[in-house]
């Protein structure tokens, strides 16, 4: 990264009681949200998790992205990106960055922040409910060329480099407290996430109405079988194809009336999608690329 571009990732931790952590920080005397640097070769959920820890003494689930905070530091323009996160367990203790952490109502937080951009991203927070749900949506990492395949196109399997982006999704996916496992029937879209279903101690279920073939005749039923995975228990992965992910996505905003912009989908990539409860609207959707680290 060069000097004049700081990368930097925090959230906004909450509880179930509606609190959320701020943080005063001695050096600067000052109350902020947790954030901090990301590190080399780390991707910004990562840094979420890890400055949260470090900050807080708190284990978060991530959610959905809030907002996009930007400043100037010493002649160096610095971006934060901010998260929801659900705290799910640990304490604090004081420590070089924090010595002191209080959990408040999202009002009693706005007060006592030190700066406005702050308070901006706390309004952000509050604009949807504490629980939401959310389906983590992959589409397949690398596979090898489909002119070199001489068996059926169902069975062909990721490339070298699709392994390394399956191995990165394996990493970050549970940063967003994935649980569950489905995907479309191609062997691309199981590879893509079976070492994560491995590491979970989960199976991955076979969707064939959220595969490209059958989805082409009937993306009404792709879309309801999304709305009953979305609607079980825990945060589900669904590893789909290209011919699919964009219209599921751009159906599902249509009808909550939420405007996107294009809906793109990269091979490795994930979205994030955050439904309310009520009917399941789409409240949010967050892309994220490919997480392979750039050698």
């Amino acid at each position: 990264m060069s000097h004049s571009s700081i990368a930097a990732a925090g959230a906004v931790a909450w509880q179930p009681d509606g609190t959320v952590a701020v943080v005063h920080r001695p050096r600067y005397d000052d109350w902020s949200l947790p954030k901090g640097k990301v590190d080399a070769g780390e991707t910004v959920p990562h840094a979420a998790v890890r400055e949260l820890a470090e900050e807080t003494g708190f284990r978060v689930v991530l959610g959905r992205h809030l907002n996009t905070v930007r400043y100037s530091v010493r002649g160096a323009a610095k971006r934060v990106d901010y998260f929801a996160a659900r705290a799910v367990d640990g304490s604090f203790e004081p420590n070089e960055e924090v010595d002191e952490l209080r959990w408040l109502p999202v009002d009693k937080a706005r007060e006592i922040l030190t700066y406005p951009q702050d308070a901006d991203v706390l309004t952000e927070f509050a604009r949807l409910p504490l629980e939401t749900t959310s389906v983590l949506l992959v589409r397949h990492a690398k596979a090898g060329k489909r002119e070199g395949w001489h068996a059926p196109d169902i069975e062909r399997p990721l490339s070298p480099a699709g392994l390394r982006q399956a191995g990165a999704l394996r990493s970050m996916l549970p940063l967003f407290g994935a649980d569950r496992m489905y995907a479309a029937p191609p062997v691309r879209c199981v590879q893509t996430i079976a070492g994560l279903a491995e590491d979970l101690g989960r199976t991955v279920a076979i969707e064939p109405v959220l595969g490209e073939q059958e989805y082409s005749g009937d993306p009404d039923a792709g879309l309801r079988r999304l709305r009953e995975i979305a609607a079980g228990e825990g945060i589900p992965v669904v590893s789909s194809q290209g011919g699919v992910i964009p219209g599921l996505i751009s159906s599902c905003a249509k009808e909550s009336g939420l405007d996107l912009p294009e809906v793109r989908a990269k091979k490795g990539s994930v979205w994030l999608l955050t439904f309310v409860h009520a009917g399941l609207g789409l409240a949010a959707a967050d892309y994220y690329p490919s997480p392979l680290p750039k050698p």
